[in-house]
């Protein structure tokens, strides 16, 4: 049985359910929403590579190391976006969150709250997790502060770590929460949603 079994997930009017081929074409329309693949600094596929991007994290979810969710708005049905389990660790009860990007026109709004509520939840509610992790572009100042802002610890840098899509070495910046810490985190969260939005 693997850590990460599949699920659907929602709350305000927000829904996560397992990363499908049927998501190609509402995923390459969520993309398209503001031509977010041209962003040196994140992992946005072009609308034509939408196919394989979502192959590519079957492949994840197969060998076990990866669990990506397509993100729907469940009045619509329209894709907005992705976001992923990733560098699942059964061992020792850790899964990072990350491969997140949301179309541009629901930035700013409820969905990524929202999202990382119900990843966070489910990985220390269901999974039992002691630590769920992030990491970022040290570039990415607009995700550093989105990580800040959900109540993780920066863990440090590590530098030279990987490649960028336009070649250029990125140092990446590292986020943590331990288990301990998720109910204030949850709370604070819960409260920022109930300002910006009914439950």
């Amino acid at each position: 049985m693997a850590f990460v079994e599949p699920v659907t997930l929602s709350s305000r009017g927000v829904r996560l359910e397992p990363l499908a081929l049927s998501h190609a074409s509402g995923l390459a329309a969520a993309a398209a929403d503001g031509e977010l693949w041209k962003l040196r600094i994140t992992s946005v596929p072009e609308p034509q590579d939408t196919r394989a991007y979502i192959e590519t994290a079957l492949k994840g979810r197969e060998e076990g190391h990866r669990f990506a969710f397509a993100v729907i708005d469940e009045a619509t049905g329209q894709v907005l976006g992705s976001s992923s389990f990733h560098d699942i660790l059964p061992a020792v009860k850790r899964v990072e969150i990350g491969y997140t990007w949301y179309c541009q026109s629901v930035q700013r709004s409820h969905v990524n709250t929202t999202c990382k509520l119900l990843l966070m939840g489910h990985a220390f509610d269901t999974l039992g997790c002691h630590v769920v992790g992030w990491r970022t572009d040290n570039y990415n100042f607009a995700s550093q502060r989105a990580i800040e802002r959900l109540g993780a610890k920066k863990d440090g840098v590590i530098r030279g770590h990987a490649l960028r899509r336009d070649g250029t070495i990125r140092d990446t910046v590292m986020y943590s929460m331990r288990s301990g810490e998720w109910p204030e985190a949850k709370a604070q969260l819960l409260y920022l949603l109930e300002r910006h939005m009914p439950a």
